[in-house]
């Protein structure tokens, strides 16, 4: 899956770890998650999208190849 999480954690000029305290995850797992090693679940999906306050589709895209 593609995502734009880094570049959503930039525009609002936050780090990994404050991200992941406000999803209530590990640094590591947004790390993970930005570098494409790791697809998060739909939960955390939906989290992430609530605190950018953006939907779903705006964060991450499915790689149906």
């Amino acid at each position: 899956m593609e995502n734009r999480l880094r570049v959503k954690r930039a525009e609002a000029e936050i780090t990994q770890q404050e991200l992941a305290d406000a999803v209530g995850v590990s640094r590591q797992t947004i790390y993970a998650i930005e570098k494409s090693k790791y697809d998060p679940s739909l939960e955390l999906a939906f989290k992430l999208a609530e605190y950018f306050e953006c939907s779903i589709e705006e964060v991450f895209e499915p790689d149906f190849e």
